[in-house]
């Protein structure tokens, strides 16, 4: 296991992400990178040539030496062929030791690099310098950070010198897959922000683009809209040192185009099958910047051929509330395209964007497999069924085949065997299907399952220097669900409306996970859909068995008496208000469970189910009523009354001031002498301990009850002025958080990022994945809900990691320590995180671990 740590950090922490993430030897040390890959302008030697030229080897004469004394004029270079488009964060140097018999080493090199071959470009940092200092002697290794970082495949690097003299070489690079598989955008170039005399310009142009630069339009190249530097909230604040404000996003201006959007075409070097586009952009509304209020994407098959006619259109929903920066992701549909051009609509004065990353498959055409049987010779014949080849030559046609005859006959055997098998295997299906038919289908659709790059066990965080590996990293295997004991591998695919039992050799990442086992192993289980389309708790059954007016302990509330302030969401059945009850505090009496009113009106939430919901919906909707009445505890939200004798269901609930955990924390910073010089707002270590607290104490009442909520998270926390918590079950509905679920087409969402692996791959969902969850709620906390978890990882890759999780072969990736956290709470977070369901804490045991700090 690699556990990557951290080092003076000459930028902010969450800029360096993805180079951490990203920071993988990429073969010339181990022997990935072939010699044949590997090649030069010139050699010295025959024993110092290019193949020689890897780190840490001391084959051949110990390195790469180019032929004669190296002149200042002199454009000597070492290439490499990565074998594919690669993200490049680091390169390392060494120079000639050869066993302590050799002297000669390059004091500073340039680097070249091509995404094709052909076209080459120059390598500068941010200040626009194109030479890196390397090595002051023959045996130490020296690791460059590239900033900015590279995609690329090949690789030229170039030694440079200011007196002649003699140099070698030997290198490593390192980085991952460039999975995303674009390799140019074109845009109109950024523009300049003019603000109040005296002040600086905020340049917003793409400073770090490779490509052409004319007539105020780029193309051909890539910048900084993908090198994995995300903004901050507030855009005049730069992730990096010594460069001018707003460096870190790229904007434009409303009108100043001649139109009301951007228009951006993205090139890709493969026909793609494509899923989403993920755009970062900035909302600080106050100076006049909205995310794009809609974006219109049109598609290209190739790059020849003519736009599609039908685009991709996608609305997106505005924020007057919160100024933070965010992902905005866009659906595509699974359209095919090499080829796309988006046009962004501006919400406001202006627009800015500092990444853009897109998930997608690689076409794959379907064609109808027939049984075939292959010879050993290879030739283009050699595909063909042995009886069409004979039919196919002329020179035997009509001639007695002697030699051939028994291998003939083994032929006609074997396609005799293998329609044997396919027959048995056709009944089989058609047996399990029909046993099968009733059984629920998992709600997981059909994903391309990958990752950034295979790895051991990683925490992100900024290495001083690139894990070594001795060999190269084995692709990741397939996930193999498990039955609902998991006890044994199970693999159930879809078959004429049923489940059958495929061959597990022919089993595709994607289809293991589609319409496998059923979603809900535990049958002590009923799950209500209520409003939101999900559920809150998932209850033992006999709680909800049947239900009658009586069985709620709650008064009817006056209908009228309730006035619309604000839409806080919709879900697949009702939508959640903010109204304001007059009269509530008299209606429910002595003792009622509100906050302090101040003379001002209660706030409250009321869940709506809509008229024309379903009647398992309606259903459901009153089984949570009698549910929610029954809970009574300080850090869960009560059910205060509801309206029920008339269209539409209403339950009214408290709610909070302060509004939910996850917008509270993401407007605050960690309280310090600063934050109190400039009135900003913020929290204590102390304030988080305590939030930490209530939260475990509030799972703790739930757990004791055996109810099991599925999506404690910081959305599903409100907070009222006195920092009491109360768990809640809202997040769901808010749009405002639709990216923090991960949605099956048509039918639900899962918070994949909060649930435990045997949730997302079993369907299992116990008191044990609702401590996993708060192991990730604790995260959120301590970084201050400044990220969403595993914001590196795509949703695939998320549902990958909990396969790496269950095969428990070290490779799985965890949260990285938030900065924030103290050592002891990082290791109770990981405790929550442990795949052994039997090993994790108890709600109770979290909560006597947490309240002693709480007095610090």
């Amino acid at each position: 296991m690699i556990i990557l740590t951290s080092f003076a950090l000459s930028a902010d922490f969450d800029s360096l992400c993805v180079a951490a993430h990203c920071r993988y030897p990429l073969g010339m040390e181990d022997g990935r990178i072939k010699d044949h890959d590997i090649t030069a302008s010139s050699q010295w030697y025959e024993t110092t040539g290019p193949q020689y030229a890897r780190l840490n080897r001391e084959e051949g004469d110990g390195a790469w030496c180019p032929a004669g004394l190296l002149q200042p004029s002199d454009t000597q270079y070492l290439q490499v062929d990565l074998g594919q488009l690669t993200f490049l964060t680091v390169v390392g140097t060494q120079g000639r030791y050869a066993r302590n018999s050799g002297n000669e080493f390059a004091r500073m090199y340039r680097l070249n690099y091509s995404r094709d071959g052909l076209l080459w470009k120059s390598w500068k940092n941010r200040l626009g310098d194109k030479i890196m200092k390397a090595n002051d002697n023959s045996y130490a290794s020296v690791i460059k950070d590239l900033h900015p970082p590279v995609i690329s495949r090949f690789i030229r690097l170039i030694p440079v010198t200011q007196v002649p003299n003699t140099v070698c070489m030997r290198v490593e690079l390192y980085g991952c897959p460039w999975h995303d598989g674009l390799i140019s955008y074109s845009s109109p170039e950024g523009q300049q922000m003019y603000s109040s005399p005296g002040y600086p310009i905020v340049s917003l142009n793409d400073s770090t683009y490779d490509g052409v630069h004319e007539r105020r339009k780029l193309s051909g190249g890539l910048g900084q809209l993908t090198d994995g530097v995300i903004g901050q909230d507030d855009f005049l604040v730069t992730r990096q040192y010594h460069v001018w404000q707003g460096y870190d996003y790229v904007g434009w201006k409303n009108g100043s185009l001649g139109s009301g959007h951007v228009e951006m075409e993205f090139v890709f070097d493969k026909q793609r099958n494509f899923t989403s586009m993920k755009v970062h952009c900035n909302n600080m509304f106050q100076s006049g910047v909205k995310i794009f209020s809609s974006v219109s994407c049109s598609f290209k098959p190739r790059l020849l051929a003519n736009w599609e006619a039908e685009p991709a259109e996608f609305h997106t929903v505005l924020d007057d509330r919160n100024p933070s920066a965010r992902y905005v992701t866009v659906p595509l549909g699974r359209r095919t395209a090499k080829a796309l051009r988006c046009r962004f609509t501006f919400a406001d004065m202006w627009m800015m964007f500092s990444e853009i990353s897109f998930q997608s498959v690689n076409t794959v055409i379907p064609t109808q497999m027939t049984p075939v049987v292959t010879s050993a010779w290879p030739n283009e014949e050699s595909s063909m069924p042995t009886t069409q080849k004979t039919a196919t030559n002329p020179s035997v046609e009509g001639q007695p085949d002697n030699g051939n005859t028994p291998v003939l006959i083994g032929c006609l055997v074997t396609i005799i065997l293998l329609l044997v098998v396919i027959i048995f295997l056709i009944l089989r299906c058609q047996y399990v299907c029909k046993v099968l038919e009733k059984a629920p289908r998992r709600i997981l659709e059909e994903v391309t399952v990958r990752l950034s790059s295979s790895s051991d066990t990683v925490i992100l965080q900024t290495p001083p220097v690139p894990p070594r590996v001795s060999q190269m990293d084995p692709p990741y295997e397939r996930i193999f669900l498990l039955d609902p004991q998991g006890q044994e591998r199970v693999e159930l695919l879809a078959c004429g409306g049923g489940y059958a039992e495929p061959d597990v050799t022919q089993c595709t990442p994607h289809q293991c996970f589609h319409n496998s086992v059923p979603h809900y192993a535990e049958t002590d289980i009923v799950s209500l859909q209520g409003v939101t389309g999900s559920n809150m708790y998932a209850v033992p059954a006999l709680t909800v068995d049947s239900l009658t007016r009586k069985d709620i302990s709650v008064a009817e509330f006056p209908r009228h008496r309730l006035f619309f302030r604000e839409k806080l969401g919709e879900g697949q059945f009702g939508e959640v208000h903010l109204c304001e009850a007059e009269g509530l505090p008299e209606f429910l009496g002595e003792g009622a469970p509100l906050p302090d009113r101040d003379g001002r009106s209660v706030l409250v939430a009321v869940k709506q189910l809509r008229a024309d919901a379903t009647n398992n919906a309606r259903n459901d909707f009153l089984k949570e009523i009698k549910i929610m009445s029954r809970l009574n505890d300080p850090n869960i939200i009560q059910l205060l009354c509801v309206c029920v004798s008339s269209d539409p269901l209403c339950m009214v609930t408290e709610y909070m001031e302060n509004g939910d955990l996850n917008m509270f924390l993401s407007q605050r910073e960690m309280e310090s002498t600063l934050t109190h010089a400039n009135n900003i707002p913020s929290v204590s270590l102390s304030d988080l301990l305590h939030m930490s607290v209530q939260i475990s104490s509030g799972m703790r009442y739930l757990a004791s009850l055996n109810f099991v909520h599925r999506d404690l998270a910081t959305r599903n926390c409100l907070l009222d002025r006195r920092l009491t918590i109360k768990i809640a079950d809202f997040g769901m509905s808010r749009n405002l958080y639709s990216s923090d679920y991960y949605r099956i087409q048509g039918r639900a969402v899962l918070p994949i990022r909060w649930m435990a692996w045997e949730s997302i791959l079993l369907g299992k969902f116990t008191t044990a994945s609702d401590v996993w969850a708060f192991g990730v709620t604790l995260w959120e906390i301590f970084t201050l809900c400044k990220e969403q978890p595993y914001s590196l990882l795509s949703d695939e890759q998320v549902i990958e990691n909990t396969g790496e999780f269950f095969r428990n072969q070290g490779r799985q990736i965890f949260l990285f320590p938030p900065p924030l956290c103290p050592s002891s709470l990082f290791e109770l977070m990981m405790r929550c995180w442990d795949r052994d369901i039997a090993d994790r804490p108890t709600f109770e045991g979290l909560y006597q671990a947490l309240r002693p700090h709480v007095a610090l």
